[in-house]
Order: structure tokens, then C-alpha cells, then sequence
């Protein structure tokens, strides 16, 4: 009986050695900002057609639905496609997460929760990503690197705070 347990060990040194040494974290970033408004006038400018309203040139084609769990849509940036799909949309909560597939580069989620704090709303943002090749690796490294991502998610607050005081959003 003692012998045939030691044969089994060198069959399940790959799955631990899987499981452990080759798990390596998911690429991530995440940001929280301030905006002058209450989470109810801020949180629908966070769906596919509410961001038309400080995000220049951002005109997403709706396949299907709308904000409920399962809407599909597309955008278009420079020559490439991403297709995005609402994953999580809870209005009552302030929350709203989204898949998406930007072809032949990368894929990933991007998560945006709002509470209400003094003086307005806290808004936090986190895309997680992965590249589908190298050069998609390359640019979720450089997308989610603290510098870049930093600037990214001020153009989102400078642009939100401009459409809520009334000013038209400059364009990213």
C-alpha cells in the first residue's frame, strides 16, 4: 500500500508545480477620484451611452441591450475594434462592470464603483488586462504602468467635472 502512493507522486508534481510556480498575477490597475456631484447624477455617465457625454469620439455601435447584465456593444479608436458586454450593472449600488475584447491585442475587465462621500462622489476605476500577444502585452504594460494610468484616469476626471459644471469636455 505504501509503495503504490509513492508512485503516484511524480503524477501530481505538475499539477502543484502548475497551480503554484505558473499562477502569476493578473496586470491591474486601479484609481479613485473626487467629482462635485452625488453618485446619482454621476454613475450614468459611466454606461455605454452615457460616456458619449465627456468622452470625445466615443460613439459606441449598441449590439444589443442597453445597461442591463448581457448588452453588447462596440467602440472604434484609430483603426481598432473593441467589443465590450456589461457584465455586472447594479444602478442601486453604483456599480458597473464590463468585458471587453480589443481585437487582436489585449482583453480584460474594468470595473467602476461610486459612493457618495462629502462634497460629492468617490469613483473607482480598476482594468485588468491581459495581451493576446506580444505587442498586446506591451500595451497593457504600458497602459497599466502607475504613470499612464495615473494620467488616464485624470483625463476621465478633468473631462467628467467639465460636462457636470457645465463645460464642453476637451478632446482626449
Amino acid at each position: 500500500m505504501q509503495q503504490s502512493w509513492r508512485l503516484c507522486i511524480p503524477l501530481l508534481v505538475p499539477f502543484v508545480w502548475s497551480a503554484t510556480i505558473m499562477a502569476s498575477p493578473l496586470p491591474s490597475n486601479s484609481r479613485h477620484f473626487h467629482l462635485d456631484a452625488s453618485c446619482a447624477q454621476v454613475f450614468p455617465l459611466f454606461t455605454a451611452q452615457g460616456e458619449k457625454a465627456w468622452a470625445p469620439g466615443w460613439n459606441p455601435d449598441m449590439l444589443s441591450g442597453d445597461t442591463a447584465r448581457g448588452s453588447v456593444f462596440r467602440t472604434h479608436h484609430a483603426e481598432s475594434e473593441t467589443v465590450w458586454i456589461v457584465t455586472d450593472y447594479q444602478p442601486d449600488q453604483y456599480k458597473v462592470s464590463y468585458a471587453r475584447i480589443a481585437q487582436g491585442s489585449n482583453m480584460g475587465l474594468v470595473d467602476v464603483a461610486c459612493r457618495d462621500e462629502a462634497g460629492g462622489a468617490s469613483v473607482s476605476v480598476r482594468y485588468t488586462l491581459t495581451g493576446l500577444n506580444e505587442e498586446g502585452d506591451a500595451f497593457v504594460r504600458e497602459f497599466l504602468s502607475d504613470p499612464h494610468y495615473t494620467r488616464f484616469i485624470e483625463e476621465w476626471r478633468t473631462a467628467i467635472s467639465a460636462v457636470l459644471s457645465g463645460r464642453a469636455a476637451e478632446p482626449r
